[in-house]
C-alpha cells in the first residue's frame, strides 16, 4: 500500500463526505502523472529502450509488454501490493500504445483502486489499515481476479478490432 493509499484511508477515516472527492482528485492525479511519463517516452524512449531490450531482464520486460499489452499496467495500476508502474508506463510511450486505451486502463484501474480503499476508509474509519492487513488474501485475490477479468475483457476487445480492420 502506498502513500496516496494512506492518505485516502485518513482523509475517509476523518471526514467521510471527502472521502469519495479525494479519491477522484487521486485519479486525476495519478493519470496526469502517469501521462507525463508517458508522452516522455513517446518522444525519445524507443531509443533508450531499444538500448535495454536487447539483453537480461530489460529483454524479459519487453517480451511481456508485447505479450500482455496494457494488462502489465493495469495490474500495477490496481494491485494493493507495491509494483513497480514506471516501467510499463513507460514501455507504452516508448511502444506507442494508442493513448485514449492507455488513459483508460490507468483511469479504470486506479479509480477501482482509490475509490474501493475511500469506501474501506469511510466505512472502517481508523481501523482501515487493520482490515486490510488481515485480510490481505481476499485483497490479493479481489485484485487478481480484476486483473484477469480486464486481460479477459481487453483481449476480447482485441479481437474484436481486429476482426473490423481496426488499425492499432
Amino acid at each position: 500500500m502506498g502513500g496516496v493509499d494512506a492518505l485516502l484511508i485518513t482523509v475517509a477515516a476523518q471526514d467521510p463526505r471527502q472521502a469519495y472527492l479525494a479519491a477522484g482528485l487521486a485519479v486525476v492525479g495519478s493519470v496526469g502523472g502517469s501521462l507525463i511519463l508517458f508522452a516522455i517516452a513517446r518522444k525519445g524512449g524507443e531509443v533508450l529502450l531499444a538500448k535495454h531490450i536487447k539483453k537480461g531482464t530489460g529483454a524479459r520486460l519487453h517480451i511481456i509488454f508485447q505479450r500482455y499489452g496494457l494488462i502489465t499496467v493495469f495490474v500495477p495500476a490496481i494491485s494493493p501490493v507495491p509494483l513497480p508502474l514506471k516501467v510499463p508506463v513507460f514501455c507504452a510511450g516508448a511502444l506507442n500504445v494508442r493513448v485514449a486505451y492507455f488513459v483508460a486502463v490507468i483511469a479504470a484501474a486506479r479509480a477501482i483502486r482509490y475509490f474501493t480503499i475511500a469506501y474501506l476508509g469511510h466505512r472502517y474509519g481508523s481501523k482501515t489499515f487493520q482490515f486490510l492487513f488481515s485480510h490481505w488474501i481476499l485483497v490479493a485475490g479481489i485484485a487478481g481476479g480484476l486483473a484477469i477479468a480486464a486481460s479477459v475483457g481487453l483481449r476480447l476487445y482485441q479481437r474484436h478490432e481486429t476482426a473490423l480492420g481496426v488499425p492499432e
